[in-house]
């Protein structure tokens, strides 16, 4: 096995416990921030598997990255206003 497995093995265990965390600690339903907080995490979940497999430049990701942090702010900045 190359290292590139095993990175790609031990991201995707961390992205299926996280899957895994999210289902066992949210509450019943799919409201706003339940639907997008799994989003978030398969979206940053996709780009690092492609970040390591060489798909996508590091640039590119830190883009990507940005984005899921700017969403995720607007999410918890949205709900502490109501």
């Amino acid at each position: 096995m190359t290292i590139e497995t095993i990175e790609v093995i031990c991201l995707t265990a961390l992205g299926v416990a996280t899957v895994i965390g999210i289902f066992s600690t949210k509450t019943p339903g799919w409201g706003r921030y339940s639907t997008s907080t799994l989003l978030l995490v398969l979206a940053l979940f996709i780009a690092a598997n492609f970040l390591l497999i060489g798909k996508i430049e590091a640039t590119v990701f830190l883009n990507i990255l940005f984005a899921i942090i700017g969403y995720a702010g607007g999410l918890i900045h949205g709900r502490t206003n109501k």
